[in-house]
């Protein structure tokens, strides 16, 4: 009777690590921020952002700093060219390598040309506080060193944080250049972050 028990008992043990076994095969691997290269593109985005000499100008600030947030996202969208695997997320980052090079483009075109006119404490306030928001957002999620989902994931971030900076520019800049140039950006990349969304939807478990 008590080898009967024991071998139950032995039984149900290895059942339970068989288990947890494949418990463990379906975890979600989680890479730490400081070794990920599109984090490490995220914070040095965000600490040149920072350290951004602010004329308090709502347009030529923001201009200055929507072609920082450009130059990440190229920076990211390149890495996930080189290295990504899905062919949907390299067709999507090159779709921003494109677009974003020529928004810099109109953004440095406006910059050689513009000098501060304005004073507008709101609106650097508020573009303070979503800089801050954006960084604690990064910080938040969950990195898997997967390129091609860490590229989708941090993407969304950094496409809603573009588009709160553009939706700004639209309530309290003037220049008109740049209000159509914001009202571009606030469409697609909504269109784009639903793009990610569906496509993290349809992958998470890959």
């Amino acid at each position: 009777m008590k080898t009967t028990f024991k071998t139950l008992m032995l039984l149900a043990l290895l059942g339970f690590t068989a288990a947890c076994s494949d418990d463990d095969d379906d975890a979600l691997k989680i890479q730490a921020h400081d070794q990920n290269q599109m984090m490490t593109v995220m914070h040095d985005m965000m600490a040149e952002m920072e350290t951004m000499k602010m004329t308090q100008d709502p347009d030529i600030d923001y201009a200055e700093m929507m072609k920082m947030h450009h130059m990440g996202a190229i920076e990211m969208a390149e890495l996930e060219l080189k290295s990504g695997i899905n062919s949907e997320m390299k067709t999507m980052a090159q779709a921003i390598v494109e677009a974003q090079k020529k928004e810099i483009t109109q953004l440095d075109s406006f910059l050689a040309t513009s000098t501060p006119t304005t004073m507008n404490m709101k609106f650097h306030m508020q573009m303070m506080e979503g800089m801050n928001r954006m960084g604690k957002q990064a910080d938040l999620q969950i990195i898997t060193g997967n390129i091609d989902q860490d590229f989708a994931t941090l993407m969304i971030g950094h496409h809603q944080s573009a588009t709160e900076m553009a939706q700004m520019q639209l309530l309290m800049g003037k220049n008109t250049q740049l209000k159509s140039l914001s009202t571009m950006i606030v469409e697609e990349q909504n269109k784009e972050i639903a793009q990610f969304q569906t496509w993290l939807l349809a992958n998470r478990s890959k």
